[in-house]
Order: structure tokens, then sequence, then C-alpha cells
């Protein structure tokens, strides 16, 4: 499915169902078929999905399209509206968590509880050598951007730190499939330059949002891995004890991308804590 929002495309999947919307939020250079596995064990409720103009996006965003930090937190809140999505319980991962902060600082009024994932926090942006390769790449002209990605076609390069090594164990099919848009279509990759050098220019922009989260008010759930290389354990706890309704649950066996490595686990703790 497609929908038109005021930066351009944005396509999206969403398993219907009278249950509770759940709207899942992927990271930089990933795509929506991150929470494939979480989703298809997450039956009776109504999980949506969109592809976030982060880098494994398939329709280039309009000419002019506001691609910083807080513009695409923005664009997730209106995606949120041109769906009329409310009580929303809202799941972010890797940048995708910081979104779902940045949503989280402004009140969010369409969102009734959140799930954060092992994600950026406070001062790690750009998180890991992970981030700071990506934003120091993003310096490049798209063109020669295209061909620093042209080097993550080996699996062994992918399997870096420097790349997706460090951020999941088990999960290359599908980081090779998020690279797909980059390597094929020069409008993504201007797009995704232009994510990485507006979020390189706000270094402070989680630091600043930490220092609101206690405002959030509603039920909030934070999940982190516990060997995460990426993003310290600490920032979960942290995260937790800002929220007053935060709870802290440490998943074993798993980097980053927790719905790759353990997307059993995963969905039993969002659906116990929809519930809850």
């Amino acid at each position: 499915m497609q929908v038109a929002l005021s930066a351009g495309t944005v396509e999206y999947t969403d398993t219907g169902g009278a249950g509770p919307a759940v709207v899942f939020v992927h990271g930089l250079l990933m795509d929506g078929s991150l929470w494939d596995g979480p989703v298809a064990a997450l039956d009776g409720l109504r999980c949506v999905v969109p592809t976030l103009p982060l880098g494994a996006h398939r329709h280039p965003m309009r000419d002019g399209a506001d691609l910083s930090m807080r513009g695409l937190a923005r664009l997730l809140a209106e995606f949120l509206e041109q769906l009329d999505l409310r009580d929303v319980t809202l799941v972010g991962v890797d940048t995708g968590g910081a979104l779902v902060q940045l949503l989280m600082a402004e009140d969010a009024p369409r969102v009734g509880r959140v799930v954060l994932a092992s994600c950026d926090a406070f001062d790690n942006f750009p998180p890991g050598l992970t981030g700071r390769t990506l934003f120091l790449a993003g310096k490049l002209p798209p063109r020669l951007f295209g061909a620093f990605v042209q080097q993550l076609r080996l699996r062994a390069v992918r399997r870096l730190p420097i790349a997706f090594g460090w951020l999941t164990k088990r999960g290359d099919a599908a980081t090779a499939r998020w690279l797909r848009p980059l390597l094929s279509q020069a409008g993504v990759r201007r797009d995704t330059v232009r994510v990485l050098r507006a979020a390189a220019a706000a270094p402070d922009i989680l630091r600043e949002a930490a220092e609101r989260l206690p405002g959030f008010d509603r039920p909030a759930l934070v999940v982190w891995a516990t060997e995460d290389r990426v993003m310290p354990l600490e920032h979960g706890r942290r995260l937790a004890a800002l929220l007053p309704k935060g709870q802290l649950v440490e998943v074993a066996d798993s980097y980053t991308l927790l719905p790759l490595d353990q997307p059993a686990e995963f969905a039993r703790l969002v659906r116990e804590f929809t519930a809850g």
C-alpha cells in the first residue's frame, strides 16, 4: 500500500483487523521488512509498518522535502494522521527509536504507548562505528556515496563493524535486500545523503529530546539487547528511569536489531505490553 504525504509517497503494510494498532518504525538503511518476523507472530493486532525515507525506500522524495530528523519525525506524525490511527502503540528500533523519542518530546497526541528498542539516545548520535562511518560517507556527493555503498554488495563487507556486523547476528539476508534501492536509484541516493547531512548537523538533537522525555506520561517499554555493541545498555536503563511509566526488559543473544535476532521474543514482549 501507499500513502501520499507532504514529502512524497510512502509505502506501508497494514495487517488490518480490529485489534489495537501497533506502528513499527525502522532504522537507517532499512525498510519495513525489518519487522516481518515480529509481525507474523502478532496475529490479532493491527500491525502497520511504513517504509520511511531512510535509505531503503523505493520512491524518492520530493525536491525540498525536509529530511532532517525532526522533519522525519513530523513525517511519521503525518503518516499517523493520514491513516487516522489513534491510541497507537509506537515501536522503534535503531534510528526509528530516535524518531519515536522526538515525537514523545512533542507530546504525540495519537500515541498511547511506546516501545523503544535498542536505539540512538542521549549523546550516542551518530551511534557506534556504523553511525560514524555513515555520517562520514554522507559528506560525499550522491554519486560517490553510491560507489561507497557498492562495497556492501559483498557479505564480508556487510559483516564488518562499520557496516551491519554489529547490528545483527542473524539478519544478513535482510541487510543485503535493503541495499537494493540505494544501488539502483539515484533519487534514493540523493535522499539518503540529505538525511545523513541533516542528521550530522544536529548532534545534540537527542540530548535535547531527553530533557523532555520525563513529560511523557504514557506507558513506555524499553527493550534492550544485552549484547548490543552499538547502543549502550546503560542508555536503555537511563531511558526507562527517565520515563514516568517506563519499564526495562533486557534480551539476551541479540545485537541492536532485535526484530531480526529475536523476533519471537520481541513479538511476545510487544503483545504483553499492548495487552497490559
